[in-house]
């Protein structure tokens, strides 16, 4: 009898291990990080500059320093609020010829840092400059270009050349007018030659545009909801 008893206890502990053998594993806790956000692509950042910027005294690798001026969102949640600073440097920067050239800056960004001091390291440039009077984008680069001069020259020769006329004329008749008109055209043409083109020039305040060039990861936890 004990040993019948024997049998069913060790037959009943070996089912109960296989039972528990093939029992499936309890599923595996999920890889994926609720955390991280990421700033698309071509996402668009209004700023403003915080300090003023000129070609007539700006060099390559001056610091720029910016704030964004409106929260940018992404799915329904602000990925870069008002008020985060942008700092970048100058990249390149040319000022206007006397004969031909118009004055250049190429600047990009490089780093935003939000309130509570959390800082990402992003590419940026600049897409477009609304708050800079007669300036236009040169290229996709995001270099900025002053507006060309050639009518405004063109009409200091004209100014030159017409007073040039009329004091000549006063004083020796249309002979003397067009004697005078030749000298006046040729001072205008000279001050033309030696004035240098106007700086591109973008005060403190001047807003401008920044596109993100490429996707930018985030850690929500430090970004404040």
């Amino acid at each position: 009898m004990r040993t019948i008893m024997v049998i069913f206890i060790v037959c009943g502990l070996a089912a109960a291990q296989a039972s528990s053998g093939t029992r499936p594993d309890p599923p595996a806790a999920s890889t994926t990080d609720v955390s991280q956000l990421s700033i698309p692509s071509g996402t668009k950042v209004p700023l403003a500059l915080k300090q003023s910027i000129s070609t007539k005294n700006a060099r390559e690798g001056d610091a720029v320093y910016a704030v964004t001026t409106f929260p940018v969102v992404i799915n329904e949640r602000v990925v870069i609020p008002s008020g985060t600073y942008v700092q970048g440097r100058i990249s390149n920067v040319k000022r206007g010829g006397r004969v031909k050239g118009r004055a250049e800056v190429l600047m990009h960004f490089s780093t935003l840092i939000y309130p509570s001091g959390y800082t990402v390291v992003l590419p940026g440039a600049v897409e477009n400059v609304p708050g800079a009077e007669k300036t236009s984008m040169k290229d996709e680069e995001g270099t900025i270009r002053q507006d060309s001069q050639t009518g405004e020259k063109a009409k200091t020769v004209a100014t030159a050349a017409g007073t040039g006329a009329v004091v000549g004329g006063l004083s020796n008749g249309v002979k003397g007018g067009l004697i005078g008109a030749g000298i006046g055209g040729g001072i205008g043409t000279a001050i033309g030659l030696l004035t240098r083109g106007n700086d591109v020039r973008m005060d403190a305040g001047t807003t401008l545009e920044m596109v993100i060039q490429r996707e930018v990861p985030l850690d929500s936890s430090r970004i404040p909801k």
